[in-house]
């Protein structure tokens, strides 16, 4: 293994006192040292100085992982495939997703350790870190983190419902300030997908199925990452081009059986939609999604039927020269190989182009249009690909530049540390948590009332409560708990969307997929409940939900979008009113799912709460007037 050089490169002076980092310790200030140039020069000149193994380090963005207390870790990881000095040095690697992080300090500690190890490197080019969304409560290793030290905030669903803008660049930019503050400069998120079919696992990730609210609160997301002039960025990553949601029978294409993308009523431009207003509005980086279309037609065009990483077609034809975009397009995760761990595997995410050897699938993915490869680090191969000629070493370069290019507008070849000791003052303070707790009590739709219990009216320190799903906490600040709805002068229960349990495949356990309605004796327990007290119950909707059985069973039922119980509470209470409006509609039956088309937004038959749907706290009161 590789040996790094600890010694850090001074911030010296040039000959006319500009102050630059000697990244090569040649002891001149070359032109991609000099920050008074522009990115594009800078990214220039290092150009010409990298050797292809260099170039070829950019083009892998993989996992890594953290040691204890902020350290590096020396081996592989749960999940990451080498250690840290191996991907840094020993594969010239500079761009990784970061999972589980300890805490704030120990988070900017682990950075800072990590961009002194990748300035022992031939010209130091510093390590862009990444990550999966962290801001709200959903933890899935294959899309997002519950990161208890960040503000907690509605997942982007419950951003949706309130269809805030303002909201929305108060969300992304305290996203924005929390990251930078331990070092993360890339957000693989927002998600501009539409949540079209309502068996998708994946819509707590969206912000709606209306093709121009998503657009819209999509803008808004890049501008609060963005900053304001002056203040450090995040890089964001529009996903899942050119839209994700129209999954065949709703299944995700993380999985074999979910490979297929689909669009038989016709609706590929509305997914698209979202996808031409984040290029207008200065995407930096695009991420194409795994599914493969089929049968689908674009200007007299038929489209091959392969991921969308591996289409020419979307990824050039559409995406470079129809939209005229030209920053970064990352691949998904783990298109060239397979991926292992513990026992069990994931095949590579190779649709339509399986029979492929994994080198073939990285021409084929170049050749498409993409600059990096997301969840590799198998360098050697592309190295090899240059070698014998099927890649041309243009090509490598021209994926180097976009990349570091991408870099220097981060300004991390400047100064790419944090202040360490700052770091757990600056993320998760208390007006940054009392906004999105606010925001998360305010997200919450009231779906349906009787006019009896909301808002929920107690006698402060009395009032008995039986609750299911309610921490203890929240129930001391309403009442006192009771052991049995019989007991009890109000039931408050909260439960999670129904899905089908999966757990053959790795990752497949995180992702709700299959059927949307409860089990049929749900309905009975919840009258015997209500036989004794009146009900308030709330579904954690983190995809859409059938809840046609269940709604004649409560005195009020709401819909809530990964948010706290503390904030439920203050939500029908009435101290933070709700005033959420559903974002997706609410299907009244299975079987108005399984007959819609996959790719029509709120395209169900007679839905129970269509998209738009929600009472408001003032029209709850008045009802029970």
């Amino acid at each position: 293994m590789p040996t790094a050089d600890r010694s850090r490169p001074r911030l010296v002076g040039a000959a006319d006192g500009t102050p630059y980092r000697d990244l090569n310790r040649n002891g001149v200030m070359d032109p991609f040292e000099d920050p008074r140039r522009m990115p594009a020069e800078r990214a220039e000149d290092l150009l010409g100085r990298l050797s292809l193994a260099e170039k070829v380090g950019l083009m892998f963005h993989t996992v890594i992982e953290t040691g204890p207390d902020g350290t590096l870790l020396d081996e592989p990881g749960a999940i990451s495939k080498s250690g840290t000095e191996e991907v840094v040095l020993g594969k010239a690697m500079n761009h990784f997703n970061v999972h589980g992080l300890e805490s704030a300090g120990a988070a900017a500690r682990w950075h800072n350790r990590l961009q002194e190890l990748a300035e022992s490197a031939p010209h130091g080019i510093p390590v862009t870190v990444s990550t999966d969304p962290r801001h709200g409560d959903a933890q899935n290793a294959g899309a997002s983190w519950a990161t208890s030290f960040f503000s907690l905030w509605p997942e982007p669903l419950g951003i949706g419902a309130l269809a805030d803008v303002e909201l929305v660049r108060d969300w992304a930019d305290t996203v924005r300030r929390e990251y930078t503050a331990v070092g993360i400069r890339a957000a693989l998120h927002p998600v501009a997908d539409l949540a079209a079919d309502p068996r998708w696992a994946r819509q707590r990730e969206c912000f709606g199925q209306d093709p121009q609210e998503v657009a819209r609160l999509v803008a808004a997301a890049l501008e609060g990452l963005r900053g304001a002039e002056g203040e450090a960025s995040v890089q964001a990553t529009v996903k899942h081009f050119p839209g994700a949601g129209p999954q065949k029978d709703g299944e995700d294409a993380h999985f074999p059986y979910g490979r297929d993308q689909v669009y038989p009523g016709g609706r590929f431009e509305e997914h698209l939609q979202p996808f031409r207003v984040a290029v207008e509005a200065g995407a930096e980086a695009i991420m194409p999604y795994y599914g493969r279309p089929v049968g689908l037609e674009r200007g007299g065009e038929q489209i091959e039927e392969v991921g969308f990483g591996f289409n020419r077609q979307m990824l050039t034809g559409l995406l470079r020269e129809e939209l005229g975009y030209e920053g970064v397009i990352l691949s998904d995760w783990e298109l060239v190989n397979d991926n292992h761990v513990g026992d069990q595997v994931l095949p590579a995410r190779a649709w339509g182009v399986e029979h492929l050897t994994p080198s073939q699938r990285m021409a084929r993915i170049l050749e498409a249009g993409a600059d990096q490869f997301g969840g590799e680090e198998c360098m050697e191969l592309l190295l090899d690909l240059v070698r014998d000629g099927t890649v041309a070493e243009e090509r490598v370069t021209a994926s180097a530049r976009r990349l570091l290019r991408a870099k220097f507008v981060l300004g991390l070849f400047d100064d790419p540390y944090v202040d360490e000791s700052a770091a757990d003052d600056l993320v998760g303070t208390a007006a940054d948590r009392r906004r999105g707790h606010e925001a998360q009590a305010h997200s919450v739709v009231v779906l349906h009332d009787d006019g009896r219990v909301l808002p929920l009216l107690t006698a402060t320190g009395s009032t008995r409560i039986y609750a299911e799903g309610v921490a203890d906490e929240v129930i001391a600040d309403l009442g006192v708990r009771v052991g049995s709805p019989a007991e009890a002068e109000v039931a408050l229960v909260r439960l999670g969307a129904p899905f089908q349990p999966r757990d053959d495949l790795f990752l497949e356990s995180w992702f709700h997929q299959g059927d949307l309605g409860f089990p049929p004796g749900l309905a009975h327990r919840l009258a015997r409940i209500r036989t004794d007290c009146p009900l308030i119950l709330d579904v954690d909707l983190d995809r859409a939900a059938v809840l046609t059985s269940i709604v004649g069973e409560c005195d009020a039922l709401t819909g809530s979008f990964g948010i706290s119980g503390a904030a439920w509470a203050d939500a029908i209470s009435g101290v933070l009113p709700p005033r959420g409006r559903l974002p997706i509609e609410l299907p009244r039956s299975m079987e108005a799912v399984r007959a819609a088309d996959e790719d029509v937004p709120g395209g169900t038959a007679d839905p129970l709460y269509p998209r738009g749907h929600g009472l408001e706290i003032d029209q709850v009161i008045s009802s029970r007037r």
